[in-house]
């Protein structure tokens, strides 16, 4: 691209940055995508909006969105369109529909973190995730509903709709759709959008998407910004791009780190996957079935399947994941408060919180700062410290020493040992809590990318997961291991 250079500063600043985003964007090696052949099907971008928003209407009992920006997106359609036929795309993604869970701020659309106390923050700017997506020629829909305030896995969320309560599973409607991402999973794993934007603290993207038969992704801590994200953790938040395939994703995370993406870094042949039975505790028996029918396909087509031990990742994981998150939940959220002058403090967040288990949790821990205990409640401080400064290094040591000594290009097991729960009250119960975490949350601790991919489907026909955790920094690697899985699965 040439730019005609100015004699001011303020000009040349502008065309630095248009040449910025169009090198991120326009990239050799981008993955050929569902996402963007989907345009194809409808003739128009217009048509593609239409239909999206006539699959909501005919899935309303999903409450898979909390805002729908009807006018928004079909006349930024229209200027897709009109660009189509002139043949000058903004990006790869010119016309792609797509979803951001409404704690990632998209301009000029309510961010309610699925809370009351927010739902007139509208923010200003786009979050810098979206606005690389929407700079590559995205179009958002709108905003997907969640677990309120991201604090859970079933996405049971009381706030925004009445009587039939909560984001429901995309293959059955009387079944949670995972958390806290739940809108976004089930709004692609209906058919609504092709892909979308979850958040990550401890399976957040992964665990829905693995409960909607979709693909969820967690990138390593640091690969894409947190800014204008509603927190939890800074230790262990990130955005984690969702879609139906494994190209889509790929597709994504290519647009929003500007990263080349090449789906030949990983043959079949050759991978050596680490597989532990400590990840397989409290399987159900049909997902058990799903997974040793998919470690012998993977055998079958030259995978190395290595057992390791990892009792002590999971010994030091129960010292950092809740003194992490529900210490740092209570300043992170103080500062996002203040930072984008809500004009409401923690306290007043907290008295709206419509969740049983989200107010509990906020009221009890995270405002005073304090931590359960055997005995009762400790303050936080120095558990917290002890969490940060001593066991998250040991457990990022352990995987170290794991994928060094084994050789390994990643770890695989279920996702999640259960399928969808039904959807009511117990579904936000802390005993699920703990049950559906138990595989995502170590490598959340020590900031490794994590892939889920759909394993099969397990009792009652509801899906199951695959998840793939590679090493941090690998994440493209991950994704074309990623790949080269879902391709043996398919089969």
């Amino acid at each position: 691209m040439k730019f005609i250079i100015k004699f001011t500063v303020s000009l040349i600043l502008i065309v630095l940055q248009v040449s910025f985003f169009a090198c991120t964007v326009k990239q050799p090696m981008l993955p050929d995508s569902t996402l963007t052949n989907a345009i194809e099907k409808f003739g128009s971008v217009e048509l593609a909006v239409q239909n999206s928003v006539k699959k909501i209407s005919e899935n309303k009992g999903l409450n898979a969105f909390i805002h729908i920006d009807h006018d928004g997106a079909l006349k930024a359609a229209v200027a897709s369109d009109n660009r189509r036929k002139k043949g000058k795309l903004k990006g790869p993604l010119d016309g792609v529909l797509l979803i951001a869970k409404d704690n990632i701020h998209v301009a000029r659309m309510p961010n309610t973190a699925g809370t009351p106390a927010l739902k007139a923050f509208v923010p200003e700017h786009d979050a810098p995730v979206v606005e690389r997506l929407r700079n590559a020629g995205a179009i958002f829909l709108g905003k997907s509903n969640m677990h309120e305030l991201a604090f859970g896995i079933s996405s049971y969320n009381s706030a925004f709709y009445e009587n039939h309560i909560g984001v429901r599973n995309a293959h059955d409607i009387e079944r949670m759709a995972g958390g806290s991402s739940g809108g976004t999973a089930a709004a692609i794993g209906a058919g609504i959008v092709l892909g979308g934007l979850g958040t990550d603290t401890g399976g957040s993207a992964r665990i829905p998407a693995a409960l909607n038969g979709i693909v969820g992704f967690r990138p390593t801590v640091g690969r894409y910004s947190q800014e204008g994200v509603t927190p939890i953790s800074h230790t262990r938040d990130t955005i984690g791009p969702m879609a139906i395939d494994v190209r889509s994703v790929a597709l994504l995370d290519s647009v929003i780190t500007g990263e080349n993406f090449s789906e030949k870094a990983a043959k079949k042949e050759g991978l050596r996957l680490g597989v532990s039975n400590d990840f397989l505790k409290n399987v159900e028996p049909e997902i058990k079935a799903l997974w040793d029918k998919t470690i012998t396909a993977f055998q079958k087509a030259g995978i190395s399947i290595v057992e390791i031990n990892a009792s002590e990742i999971f010994r030091l994981n129960a010292l950092i994941g809740f003194p992490v998150a529900l210490y740092e939940a209570g300043n992170d959220m103080r500062s996002y408060l203040k930072k984008y002058g809500i004009g409401k403090n923690i306290k007043q967040l907290a008295a709206e919180i419509s969740s049983p288990d989200v107010s509990a949790t906020y009221k009890g821990l995270v405002i005073p700062g304090k931590l359960p205990g055997p005995d009762g409640l400790l303050d936080g401080a120095p558990i917290y410290e002890a969490a940060i400064k001593t066991h998250r290094p040991l457990l990022i040591q352990e995987y170290k020493k794991i994928f060094k000594n084994h050789n390994l290009d990643a770890l695989v097991f279920p996702t999640t040992p259960a399928v969808a729960k039904k959807a009511d009250e117990k579904s936000s119960s802390l005993e699920n809590f703990v049950l559906f975490i138990q595989n995502t949350d170590p490598g959340s601790n020590a900031g490794l990318p994590g892939l889920t991919i759909p394993m099969g489907l397990a009792k009652n026909n509801l899906p199951a997961g695959l998840e793939i955790d590679g090493f941090p920094g690998s994440d493209s690697k991950l994704l074309s291991i990623g790949l080269a899985l879902e391709e043996i699965l398919m089969q």
